[in-house]
């Protein structure tokens, strides 16, 4: 007991000394209003679980030939069984983190990387100053001591950059990486488990002739939101997952910065929906195809125990329209968009090799919305399991309108593109500019609409889809609806939303306006809400609730 007395109290001595440079360039009205970073562990807090995470520069090999320049995330456990962290070694990928409801957490974070940065743990209801704000952000050689309790239910979680202004690109490069959660509740299910447990984060890449990432920063393509020219799963090009003739959980993860997904498999098998961003649904859900926006998380039960040796099978993105009739569209088959868009047939290959090319902007050969493969299943061994799909899955107590805090007024949000702005409410980003409207009582249920055009303006000159991200508790979707306007273009990817359960991502499509209704409790402080278009979100499509 001595021993470990000593070691905590040379560790606290160690984070205290390392933190006295944070202090220095922390906003001033932060510090006055009550914010400050933590850099010292608390002596009160004992945790189950203790990890070191480091940012650093690397080179890894993602294609054949010369190494790719990354930053990367690699963690070492201190206290807890080394189950927790898988440093995921050979790719880009930041460590996959496995915790347990209501397990107590440390995480300490050390950034040697040239810039600042922040990690963000994306879907976990934490207090406000371990959420990740860019406001929190820590230069290369200090340290940020995240401690919290897991209080979410079991699901996939994910976890990224957060810094202001530059969360795309360091995304881009590669801070992000899983947290999955685990509860007695889903245990019980007996789901497939172990290498039946495949976490599978989609992501979007290009690369030069010397294997290095490329990333434009041409504000055309910040406004559409960046699009790679391959696919990559699981941080690897070409993926093939070989599958015994078993019953499998498969975590499908957008880890891309802006490219929205329309999953289907190719020989027509429905996808088999078990759980969403909060953990799984009450029960199963059939769906021809499933929409994956970036930020959002799909657990899909996939039976290979019918397939012969050698089969294959492909998950693709399959065709969708996310045309704004008559705004500046960006996506699908607008303006500028793929399929029935002008510029997606005559002027395609201009963009991508030639006058738009190299100058104005530059556009991904995959267009949003085109068709394409993802990942590729091959059946490769016979085996023998359990595997019924259970009829039910976990209890979840829907919400009601009635209970809501400002059930006769509920908080709209729109959403606009205009003036190389992305803007919530007419409003771009500030780090202290929390408006009356954006103060929320602690411990409230709020009735929240995000419109991207419903009421038939077009917010702007463009009206693009926006994955709508709000952090801390998550929430639940109360509907869905659309302009008569958008009606042909939503026919398109309707069948493929997912609407019950515990979300913290929601896309809303052009013309559409989505409420939703979302808890506040426990936790004082600033929570953002924010377009997880990485692009949108540095352009300031993000904004600060108060909660106090």
């Amino acid at each position: 007991m001595k021993t470990t007395t000593n070691l905590q109290r040379r560790k606290l001595l160690k984070y205290a000394a390392m933190g006295i440079a944070g202090a220095a360039t922390y906003p001033a009205w932060a510090q006055t209003a009550g914010f400050t970073r933590v850099n010292t562990p608390s002596a009160d807090f004992l945790p189950d679980v203790e990890i070191e995470l480091t940012m650093n520069t690397a080179d890894v090999a993602i294609l054949n030939g010369e190494k790719t320049h990354v930053w990367k995330v690699t963690g070492k456990v201190i206290t807890g069984p080394s189950g927790v962290l898988d440093n995921n070694e050979g790719t880009y990928l930041a460590p996959t983190l496995r915790f347990k409801k209501g397990q107590r957490v440390r995480l300490i974070l050390n950034n040697n990387l040239p810039a600042q940065s922040i990690l963000h743990w994306h879907g976990l209801h934490v207090p406000a100053n371990m959420d990740g704000n860019p406001m929190y952000a820590i230069n290369r050689g200090e340290t940020y001591i995240y401690e919290f309790e897991i209080l979410n239910r079991a699901g996939t979680y994910f976890y990224h950059s957060h810094a202001h202004g530059v969360t795309a690109r360091q995304v881009y490069s590669g801070l992000a990486g899983l947290l999955i959660v685990s509860d007695d509740q889903e245990q019980a299910l007996n789901l497939p488990s172990g290498n039946l447990d495949v976490p599978l984060v989609i992501q979007d890449r290009s690369f030069d002739g010397q294997n290095q990432l490329v990333y434009s920063g041409h504000m055309m393509q910040r406004m559409q939101g960046f699009l790679g020219d391959q696919i990559l799963v699981n941080g690897r090009p070409d993926f093939v997952l070989p599958v015994a003739t078993r019953a499998y959980r498969l975590r499908l993860v957008n880890g891309s910065n802006s490219r929205i997904y329309k999953l289907a498999w190719n020989d027509g098998t429905p996808i088999t929906v078990i759980g969403v961003d909060g953990g799984l649904l009450a029960a199963p859900e059939q769906h021809p195809y499933v929409m994956l926006a970036p930020g959002e998380r799909v657990d899909a039960w996939m039976d290979f125990s019918g397939r012969a040796l050698g089969t294959e099978l492909t998950l693709r993105s399959i065709p969708f329209d996310a045309a704004t009739h008559g705004g500046m569209g960006m996506m699908g088959g607008g303006m500028m968009g793929g399929r029935g868009g002008m510029m997606g047939h005559g002027m395609g290959g201009m963009m991508r090799g030639g006058m738009m090319g190299g100058g104005m902007m530059s556009v991904s050969t995959l267009p949003s919305g085109s068709d394409y493969p993802i990942l590729k299943i091959r059946v490769t061994k016979k085996e023998q399991g359990d595997n019924t799909l259970p009829k039910t899955l976990t209890p979840i107590t829907t919400f009601q309108v009635k209970n809501a805090a400002n059930a006769s007024n509920p908080r709209t949000i729109a959403l606009s593109m205009e003036h190389m702005s992305a803007l919530l409410n007419g409003r771009s980003y500030k780090m202290d500019d929390v408006q009356p409207d954006e103060i929320i009582p602690v411990n409230s249920l709020q009735l929240i609409e995000f419109d991207n055009g419903f009421d038939g303006g077009m917010h702007g000159m463009m009206n693009m889809p926006h994955p709508m991200h709000l952090h801390g508790e998550q929430f639940q979707i109360v509907k869905r609806e659309v302009s008569p306007r958008s009606q042909d273009s939503y026919t398109t990817v309707a069948s493929g939303f997912i609407n019950g359960g515990w979300k913290d991502t929601v896309l809303v499509m052009p013309g559409e306006k989505v409420t939703i209704l979302k808890p506040f409790n426990d936790f004082k402080g600033l929570f953002m809400y924010h377009c997880h278009n990485l692009e949108h979100e540095d352009l300031g499509m993000m904004r600060d609730f108060l909660i106090k």
